[in-house]
């Protein structure tokens, strides 16, 4: 930035400053912030036009426009608002030299716009640069946190373990339970896994492929896998797609497939009281003295 226009905006920054916040001032009633309070929509603005007048002589501005972004971010602020308040300053600030210059020859005005372009650049650059870099680091987080609660390893009882899967698998995600069921056998020291695809809504030949290949690499590593919740469309499906299953245990339902894992673990699940079947008639027993 020319000398002169640094020195003239240091000098009458809180001038500028007092025009830009009365420019911006309608912003308050526009729906992409129609949800902030006037209050913190204040305290932001002089926070954002401090770092913006600060970068002229702070070289950690970088620094500063990343946390304001993070914070931001959290706070839930569109960028949208913050590209229209830096246009209205750049307008300002224009604006404002040319009343104090009064009389501007081309060349001096093409040397204006230049000096405040290239001042304006690198701000614009980082606030964007910052927004985009938190959004993807936060969406990146927010992904692998999806992806580990769609594929979960349970264990249930000593040895016995149970993926519940629900919604769409491909190829991804077919990946991710490979790599969580392999690691979750030995880490839980398991002997059976219970694949539960019953909130699967489609099995066709790429998830039952997918299955297979997780079943075969389950028997691998020296476990048992029981693939349960294969309701009647689904066994209908693969009969259609003529898909052999027959090397793996297969049962209708979580519990059945339960009981069979308690069997190959030589396990049993005992009553204390035989003869209270009903837990509500167990409940309804109780009674204070």
């Amino acid at each position: 930035m020319e000398k002169w226009l640094k020195d003239s905006m240091l000098t009458h920054r809180d001038q500028i400053i007092e025009k830009w916040l009365d420019e911006i001032s309608s912003y308050k009633g526009k729906e992409y912030i129609g949800h902030i309070s006037n209050e913190l929509i204040e305290n932001v603005n002089i926070e954002f036009v401090n770092i913006i007048i600060s970068s002229v002589e702070d070289e950690n501005f970088t620094e500063d426009f990343e946390q304001f972004t993070k914070k931001l971010i959290g706070l839930g602020w569109p960028l949208a608002y913050f590209t229209d308040c830096l246009q209205d300053f750049r307008r300002v600030l224009i604006n404002f030299y040319l009343a104090e210059k009064k009389q501007m020859d081309n060349d001096a005005l093409s040397t204006l716009m230049k000096s405040v372009d290239g001042w304006f650049e690198p701000i614009i650059h980082n606030l964007v640069s910052g927004y985009s870099g938190n959004w993807e680091r936060s969406v990146s987080l927010q992904r692998i946190a999806l992806k580990e609660l769609s594929t979960p390893l349970i264990p249930i009882m000593d040895n016995i373990t149970v993926m519940p899967l629900i919604g769409t698998i491909d190829t991804e995600r077919a990946k991710l339970i490979m790599e969580n069921i392999l690691e979750g056998v030995i880490k839980h020291n398991s002997e059976v896994v219970l694949i539960d695809i019953t909130g699967v809504p489609v099995v066709d030949t790429m998830v039952a492929h997918h299955i297979v290949q997780v079943s075969e690499a389950i028997r691998l590593v020296g476990a048992t896998s029981i693939l349960v919740g294969i309701r009647p469309e689904i066994a209908l499906t693969i009969t259609n797609l003529g898909i052999d299953l027959t090397k793996f245990l297969t049962k209708s339902s979580l519990k059945s497939g339960f009981i069979e894992a308690l069997s190959i673990t030589n396990q049993k699940i005992t009553k204390l009281n035989p003869q209270d079947d009903n837990i509500e008639k167990m409940i309804n027993s109780l009674h204070v003295e």
